[in-house]
């Protein structure tokens, strides 16, 4: 029986390896920014020794290699690493690609840290951090490593190079803040994910560890589940030694057309991911288990309720369903029940937030924003005290567009006037591209860049909501 069990597992593995190789085939071809390597960029080891000011060295010699290789392998045209590109900062502003600190214009009231997504960069989070500034907090985002460069440089990143980057940029937030006053944390995708190890880890040294516990968390858009295939990450790529089959070391091979966030994405960003959501579920349970997790600060979340990159059900079910009574909550956005769209939904879409309702003994605060009825697009937040049955409805000042149907996994941080992202973009900033504006029609099959990656949202007609939200944290005890 053993032995047909492991050849099972032997013949299925290989079908597995096989058929990712032969199918990354299909991947258009890949272009030098694919295959450059960025060996200045250091490894956990190395940043665990490191401050604020060796980081930004070690950045920079990074950055270094990166313009080596530009200058090496030029090639025209007009995305970004081409030698015509419009894309990225303008000279004299902020290059959003790289590690940023923000201080207030007056006195540090508090600290925090901000982590940016997979494939991110510091760009994600820059709105976020006004808020934070002009409470008075200083603010430190750093550029995680593989990120900001080009998509290769997630072939090799590690997800515990992420961690001691947190762990260093936490030791910056406290020198500069100080240590009386209030330290948060705020976290993006597969950053909220490192941000709640980097939490966890503290509530189980206890006090005297030598790193800051943060006083609160913030979460958008948490990576705290992601699909079961990403299990099979580390064998998509057994084959990418024989250069017939180079490909299948990536997922996905795009134009690259945003400034700030990379359109390839490479295998093992996945598999870093998978072995960090498995980590902390993991963490989660034993921090319950022991009584620990009573040291966690309160977590405030907002996602989607329709999310095509992480699981909503895991941010409820192995998260906020995991957490003490501690003052967290949970902010769900709602699909538009009335837009010109909501007859196409399919039936599981309109069904989720149903799914997605805690038992009746949970004990964090439990939101949902979106339509007041199916009849209008006024927008209204329910909201759930623990233990409570029925919601509180209180009326905003928002409207569902019509032509949006659901907000998405990127759109959360991103108000609607963002020069980039934003669906009425600012323009007194420009970075080559609109990305939020694109409202295309045509032929299928024409375009090289995938129809999902355009018609997705890119920003929150909500963001006001969210911003408002956070910033009320501000005001609480404990924030002062």
């Amino acid at each position: 029986m053993l032995r047909f069990v492991l050849l099972a597992w032997l013949v299925v593995t290989a079908l597995v390896v096989l058929g990712s190789a032969f199918s990354s085939r299909s991947l258009p071809d890949l272009s030098p920014w694919h295959r450059w390597s960025f060996d200045s960029e250091p490894g956990a080891g190395e940043l665990r020794d490191m401050d604020w000011a060796a980081y930004l060295r070690a950045e920079q010699a990074v950055f270094d290699e990166l313009h080596a290789h530009l200058a090496a392998e030029p090639r025209p045209g007009r995305y970004r690493y081409e030698a015509q590109s419009p894309l990225g900062a303008r000279d004299g502003t902020i290059d959003w690609n790289r590690s940023q600190v923000l201080s207030p214009e007056g006195e540090v009231r508090g600290g925090v840290l901000m982590l940016h997504g997979m494939s991110d960069s510091p760009y994600s989070l820059r709105h976020l951090a006004e808020v934070y500034r002009a409470r008075g907090f200083v603010v430190v985002i750093p550029r995680l490593s593989g990120h900001g460069t080009a998509p290769s440089g997630l072939r090799s990143a590690q997800w515990m190079d992420w961690l001691a980057t947190v762990e260093l940029a936490a030791r910056e937030v406290r020198a500069r803040a100080g240590e009386d006053k209030p330290f948060h944390l705020v976290g993006y995708s597969n950053g909220a994910a490192l941000g709640l190890k980097y939490t966890m880890d503290r509530a189980e040294e206890g006090d005297g560890a030598g790193l800051p516990m943060p006083d609160r968390v913030v979460m958008v858009s948490p990576m705290i589940g992601i699909g079961r295939l990403a299990a099979f990450s580390r064998l998509m790529p057994l084959l990418s030694w024989i250069p017939y089959f180079e490909k299948s070391r990536w997922l996905d091979v795009q134009p690259e057309f945003n400034p700030f966030k990379y359109n390839s994405f490479p295998v093992n960003g996945v598999r870093q991911s998978w072995l960090l959501v498995g980590a902390v579920q993991t963490q989660l349970l034993q921090l319950r288990a022991t009584g620990r997790s009573d040291r966690l600060p309160p977590i405030l979340a907002f996602q989607s309720v329709l999310d095509g990159t992480v699981s909503t059900e895991a941010v409820v079910r192995n998260l906020f369903d995991q957490l003490p009574a501690n003052g967290s909550e949970l902010v769900l956005f709602d699909i538009n029940r009335q837009g010109v769209l909501a007859p196409m939904l399919r039936r599981s879409a309109g069904a989720m937030l149903d799914d997605l309702q805690p038992a009746d003994a949970f004990t964090y605060r439990l939101t949902v924003v979106g339509n007041v009825d199916a009849d209008s697009a006024n927008v209204a937040e329910r909201r759930r005290e623990p233990g409570q049955r029925e919601a509180v409805l209180r009326p905003l000042v928002y409207l569902y567009p019509s032509n949006v149907y659901s907000l998405s996994h990127v759109a959360l941080p991103f108000p609607v006037d963002d020069p980039l992202y934003g669906l009425s973009p600012r323009m007194d900033e420009d970075y080559g591209i609109r990305l939020g504006t694109l409202a295309l029609h045509g032929e299928r099959g024409a375009l090289s860049v995938g129809t999902d990656q355009l018609l997705r949202l890119n920003s929150n007609p909500f963001y006001g909501y969210l911003a408002t939200r956070i910033d009320e944290t501000l005001e609480e005890k404990g924030s002062e």
